[in-house]
């Protein structure tokens, strides 16, 4: 779903739990699409998962938006998608690559896929990993594959090759979209759309410095000399 404001040829997902930092984004048209996880709604102080989810898909309803199951057996990963997923047509369930214990989720993944639901394959990192989805998928599923490029970089691993070559592998399943995770700044936008992934998640904070796409550096400079001289004056410091 391209939009007039987005820039770029990726699509920009909010990745966030604030509620109305998410309502705002999905009224100004910025934005094509949302993702959460746990870890964010607890740090946001939600404390009752589907109630949030819930209230924050009475608003967003034509925008794909994902959730994530939270258990470390597959079982109840498979109970919880099949309650997720029943929340709206455009809910896509999250489900880990491996739980806690590092055994892969690819057999419940398929079993998902087969119950013609969306998904969002999340906390992939490795070639291996990626191989191992390969060999479960099928050109229909609808899947969004979520690599950690921003944590690959923090391991001082360039991600570009991972991305590019994901982008490239994954081209025979139709349906599939890669999307850049856990991006540390706004360059990784643009080395996303240049490896051709279809999404890339963004903070509020992130999101925001879209803005400054072109912004001339000379200008950009005055501004931050601007600033300082500002804050320093605001502050009354003397020497």
């Amino acid at each position: 779903m391209k939009n007039q404001l987005n820039p770029f040829r990726i699509a920009l997902y909010a990745d966030g739990a604030n509620r109305d930092q998410m309502l705002k984004r999905y009224q100004e048209g910025l934005v094509q699409g949302f993702t959460t996880n746990p870890t964010l709604m607890a740090k946001a102080g939600i404390r009752d998962y589907s109630a949030f989810a819930k209230d924050i898909l009475k608003t967003i309803k034509t925008m794909p938006i994902s959730f994530e199951v939270f258990s470390d057996e597959f079982d109840e990963m498979e109970r919880q998608a099949i309650e997720i997923n029943s929340w709206g047509q455009n809910v896509n369930v999250k489900i880990p690559i491996t739980n806690t214990k590092g055994q892969p989720a690819l057999k419940l993944i398929r079993r998902l896929f087969d119950l013609k639901m969306k998904l969002n394959i999340t906390a992939l990192f490795t070639e291996e990993q990626l191989k191992g989805l390969r060999e479960v998928l099928k050109p229909d599923d609808d899947a969004i594959i979520s690599i950690f490029a921003g944590r690959i970089a923090d391991t001082g691993v360039d991600p570009i090759r991972i991305m590019s070559n994901a982008v490239q592998s994954f081209l025979p399943f139709r349906a599939a979209k890669i999307l850049w995770a856990s991006p540390r700044e706004a360059l990784n936008i643009y080395q996303a759309d240049s490896c051709g992934c279809h999404i890339i998640t963004l903070t509020d904070d992130l999101l925001s410095k879209v803005n400054l796409r072109n912004k001339s550096l000379e200008d950009y400079s005055l501004d931050t000399v601007k600033m300082f001289y500002k804050d320093a004056t605001a502050a009354g410091f003397q020497l």
